[in-house]
């Protein structure tokens, strides 16, 4: 896999796409594959949390360039951002597939000066009652203002290094960052869509599942510290 993907007569990439990953030997090939069918000029870092199973060799085979830094998707993304070049930062998680045209819908997005940055549409893979219910709910819970990091969040660079970036938060770093990227602009939403998997509501109750981490976010909003909100949901 080329990983950055530069035009004659062009210097600094205009979209760096970071993907965090840990363990992730059975998703990072078919979210890259997605990724290197993106159109335009995309540069791909990967920042890896410490995986032992064999995502490190999937990605050297690749020639994907990475990060090798601490665990937690706050920590890895914040690294990646750091060793970027790209003038956009898209932040795809590694179980998630990219539309051929996001890099355009992004450069799109980002003419408007006033425009921070964004995220898509998401649609949940598989049949099972659940995935077709977060795809039900996503927008839903959009337009109470919510945005996760699984429906792809992009930013202006120069907005991300604004408000600090990711915060080295183990959950909620996605809420968090949009929360303060609302201040430096307008965070849009696109209506193209990325496909992400639905693996972490397989084998176990989904409605346990979906209640505990309704009661996270409750918490979370009413100002419990994320890494302490870590610890309750590691205790499965």
């Amino acid at each position: 896999m080329n990983v950055t993907r530069e035009e004659p007569g062009r210097g600094r990439a205009s979209l760096s796409v970071i993907i965090p990953t840990l363990d992730e030997a059975r998703s990072i090939g078919a979210t890259l594959d997605a990724v290197a069918a993106v159109r335009g000029v995309v540069e791909v870092i990967v920042a890896d949390g410490g995986s032992r199973d064999g995502t490190l060799e999937i990605l050297r085979a690749r020639g994907v360039r990475v990060v090798e830094c601490g665990r937690g998707r706050g920590l890895q993304m914040h690294a990646g951002a750091a060793a970027a070049r790209g003038r956009a930062l898209w932040f795809l998680h590694a179980d998630t597939l990219a539309p051929p045209d996001a890099a355009e819908r992004i450069a799109a997005a980002l003419a408007d000066a006033e425009v921070a940055g964004g995220n898509f549409r998401i649609r949940f893979d598989g049949e099972r009652k659940a995935a077709r219910f977060l795809t039900w709910l996503y927008p839903r819970l959009r337009r109470l203002g919510l945005c996760y990091g699984d429906s792809g969040i992009f930013v202006r660079r120069d907005a991300y290094e604004r408000v600090g970036g990711f915060n080295h938060f183990p959950i909620f770093e996605d809420l968090d960052l949009v929360r303060r990227l609302r201040r430096a602009g307008r965070v849009v939403h696109l209506p193209a869509t990325v496909v992400t998997s639905s693996r972490r509501f397989e084998g176990r109750s989904f409605a346990l599942t979906f209640a505990r981490w309704s009661a996270l976010q409750a918490l979370y909003w009413l100002g419990v510290h994320p890494r302490r909100l870590a610890r309750l949901y590691e205790k499965k």
